[in-house]
């Protein structure tokens, strides 16, 4: 499937892999890439010196493209935007903070921008930045999120802008995908599918509580923070919103119990402190399978449906 993106990036598949924090590593991003998607590595991988070595080893793993995402609200996200001058990623992807510091840099050195947005006002200001294409995502998403869903998130920004737009939130094989196709999109990311692909080192509790997640698996906790966060439902989600509903607690103890959860989650599988991250889809995940026939479920899917869709259509 060409599109847009595609022929921008150099990649097959117009699918992305979500670079989620801690989990997004060298493995995951490769295997992405070599199954023809985009892969991305997460810049919260510990530290500037971690995220060189996953840069270098996902480049012994695959000659093909892939990115780094960085997360510009993190201490160190200045030296990570130097980082990817210096070890020449060509695709870089932002989140939690607007890139315009560093777009100067990182056009001069030739990266390829990539922002997700969660609003029609920054898809704009990120076009006028230079960047070469945004992502809309949507509150289905796993992770930090915006108001506004997919289905009414996407089609706005691609009325506002020029530039590509992929979408995020809520996709989770062809289905979702070639909604997003029809709308107009010119690619999807995709996080938390690639939660169960075999290359994803998640702790094993991670894997089967997203198994075993129904259609209402998942919570939003953070609003009253500013900071809204979907997640499973466990023993910590449950704790942390209703620390938020008790007006006796405050927001630095919130904080304070929350710090370090995604790490938990992902390292130690630990249901009562750890914030195990996952999508409105999550319902939808029933067993580990590679990277590549993730992408290829995807983009098979998509194609089997775009190529029916005239048949849907019923005259006189």
């Amino acid at each position: 499937m060409r599109t847009r993106i595609t022929e921008i990036l150099g990649i097959q598949h117009p699918v992305f892999q979500g670079g989620m924090a801690w989990i997004a590593d060298a493995n995951l991003a490769a295997a992405v890439s070599e199954a023809g998607g985009l892969g991305l590595i997460s810049s919260i991988n510990g530290g500037v010196e971690a995220v060189r070595s996953e840069i270098r080893k996902a480049r012994e793993l695959t000659s093909k493209p892939f990115g780094v995402n960085i997360m510009l609200a993190a201490p160190d996200a200045a030296a990570i935007a130097d980082l990817v001058v210096e070890e020449g990623v060509g695709i870089v992807t932002t989140g939690a903070g607007s890139p315009a510091p560093y777009m100067e840099k990182w056009k001069a050195a030739g990266i390829k921008v990539i922002p997700v947005v969660a609003s029609v006002a920054y898809a704009i200001k990120m076009q006028e930045l230079g960047a070469t294409a945004v992502i809309a995502e949507g509150a289905e998403s796993g992770g930090h999120i915006g108001d506004t869903h997919t289905m009414a998130l996407l089609p706005q920004i691609l009325d506002a802008v020029d530039i590509p737009v992929l979408a995020a939130g809520g996709i989770f094989d062809g289905r979702g995908a070639a909604a997003a196709f029809i709308m107009g999109a010119a690619g999807v990311q995709v996080g938390t599918r690639f939660l169960l692909a075999r290359e994803c080192r998640v702790h094993p509790v991670y894997k089967e509580r997203l198994v075993k997640a129904s259609d209402i698996g998942t919570m939003v906790t953070g609003k009253s923070l500013g900071d809204a966060v979907r997640a499973l439902k466990t023993p910590f989600t449950k704790k942390f919103a209703a620390m938020e509903a008790d007006a006796t607690v405050s927001d630095d103890a919130i904080r304070a119990f929350g710090t370090g959860s995604l790490r938990k989650a992902v390292f130690d599988g630990n249901l009562a402190e750890g914030s195990f991250l996952a999508g409105e889809v999550a319902g939808l995940a029933k067993r580990e399978e590679s990277a590549e026939d993730i992408v290829n479920d995807i983009i098979n899917g998509a194609e089997a449906l775009l190529k029916a869709a005239p048949e849907m259509i019923y005259g006189e």
